[in-house]
């Protein structure tokens, strides 16, 4: 007899719970959303107003291309709790398009849209690379990408990189604070409070930090009650050939960034990602690149710190994300609404921001629980070595300065180094298997990871 039984990806929680649940998504992943517009708009010296219409156009393609993604679209759609965002590996490329002198904003948007339309037409090319990610790379990567986030939750708690008063002990009890409310949550409370304990936490910090003084609202106050974004705001697109290959390469290190995250994400849901489902994901990554270009915005992929969440809580509908992704829609709409999320401190997220990176790195470990180490003591060397160059662009930012920018994308993503080096060190030293051989052994790691979820709802 058939079983009806919905899997929990699918599962339709009740509209409170949804809204509730994607606010937390949001949340956490906000500040890193809205970074890359900051960035790029400060070095090309915008004006304020056009700086904070680019939010609003990266808050607006953010949300759309989390709908696709979780929910599917045709060939697209991974249809896992996924949050898609601008990627910080085409910030460096970006930032030296932009301002040079001879090109400008256009021609990132216009090598924007050109390595969107490469990657939808690649995607299944890079989903042919599955039977290279046996449990030995998959959880070496998922390891790194915890370990390369947690110097974000940690700067995040000192009161953000580029603060002039960073490393306020007052920054960093609040931090604390943060931190203790979600451990304590977590240990006394069942069910959906449980489930949203990181949200509390930070509404907890956030209150606290505004009873203190230490919340500035002053963006709110000037922002604009409703904002359309429309297509080609600036003007229509330069598509510089040099700019162009450039990103491309961008659009490369976002799906091998891409890979260990849904592999991750679909361990966490023990829903395992085979070929196809990768391929619809990474589909993604190019048409939400796509989209962002034409929206005023940049290169999209899934982000990490919500992978970390879903380790935290152990909800795993995808609709959650989904709702997430209206949010950020309306976010973009309504620059108002979107100052508001804007005022949390980053020393709010950073309590979180610890808790949530450690999470996955934490199930990084817990899949390399699972492989051989005794019999076979290659895959030893082959974690240690890509665990290693995975944290050099993190306890070294500079280490490869005196090398040409140009590889700036490759070099300075801590992720796609120990994804390389895993891969390549897993070759020479066990071969490569069979694609199904492949496809049991992620599952097989895919029901470790299942046991963190079950034991949050276990609660």
């Amino acid at each position: 007899m058939a079983s009806n039984t919905v899997h929990p990806c699918d599962e339709r929680l009740p509209t409170g719970q949804l809204l509730t649940l994607g606010i937390q998504h949001v949340l956490v992943m906000y500040a890193g959303a809205v970074a890359v517009p900051l960035i790029l708009g400060a070095a090309m010296n915008l004006p304020k107003d056009q700086i904070a219409f680019l939010i609003s156009a990266d808050l607006f393609s953010c949300g759309v291309a989390t709908l696709i993604q979780t929910l599917g679209l045709w060939i697209f759609g991974i249809r896992l709790p996924v949050i898609m965002g601008c990627t910080f590996a085409a910030v460096g490329p970006m930032v030296a398009i932009g301002t040079n002198p001879s090109l400008g904003i256009l021609d990132v948007f216009g090598a924007t849209i050109a390595a969107g339309v490469v990657g939808i037409v690649l995607a299944p090319m890079i989903g042919k690379l599955l039977r290279f990610f046996p449990p030995v790379v998959v959880g070496t990567v998922i390891a790194v990408i915890g370990l390369s986030l947690m110097g974000v939750g940690i700067n995040w708690a000192a009161g953000g990189v580029g603060n002039p008063d960073y490393g306020n002990p007052v920054y960093l009890l609040l931090s604390l604070v943060v931190l203790m409310l979600i451990l304590l949550i977590n240990k006394f409370a069942r069910g959906f409070i449980a489930n949203i304990s990181v949200l509390l936490g930070m509404v907890a910090g956030f209150a606290i930090a505004a009873a203190l003084g230490y919340v500035n609202m002053s963006g709110v106050t000037h922002a604009p009650w409703v904002g359309i974004v429309l297509p080609f705001h600036f003007g229509l697109p330069h598509f510089d050939p040099l700019s162009i290959a450039t990103m491309i390469i961008v659009m490369f290190v976002t799906f091998i960034e891409s890979t260990g995250m849904f592999l991750a994400v679909g361990d966490l849901v023990d829903r395992p990602v085979d070929q196809k489902a990768l391929v619809r994901g990474l589909r993604v990554d190019g048409l939400g690149t796509l989209i962002g270009g034409i929206f005023n915005s940049f290169p999209h992929t899934s982000f990490s710190q919500n992978v970390g969440l879903i380790g935290v809580t152990g909800v795993k509908s995808r609709f959650v994300c989904a709702t997430g992704g209206v949010i950020l829609v309306v976010l973009g709409l309504f620059p108002k609404m979107a100052q508001v999320v804007a005022s949390v401190p980053p020393f709010v997220l950073g309590g979180a921001g610890i808790v949530m990176f450690g999470m996955v790195a934490a199930n990084g470990i817990k899949v390399l629980s699972k492989v051989d180490f005794t019999k076979n003591h290659h895959n030893l060397f082959i974690v240690a070595v890509s665990i290693g160059l995975g944290l050099v662009p993190v306890v070294a930012p500079k280490f490869f300065s005196q090398l040409p920018h140009a590889l700036e994308p490759i070099l300075h993503s801590g992720i796609l180094l120990a994804s390389v080096s895993a891969v390549v060190l897993n070759v020479v030293f066990n071969g490569v298997r069979k694609e199904r051989e492949a496809k049991c052994a992620i599952h097989a790691a895919g029901q470790e990871f299942d046991g963190t979820a079950q034991a949050s709802e276990a609660k």
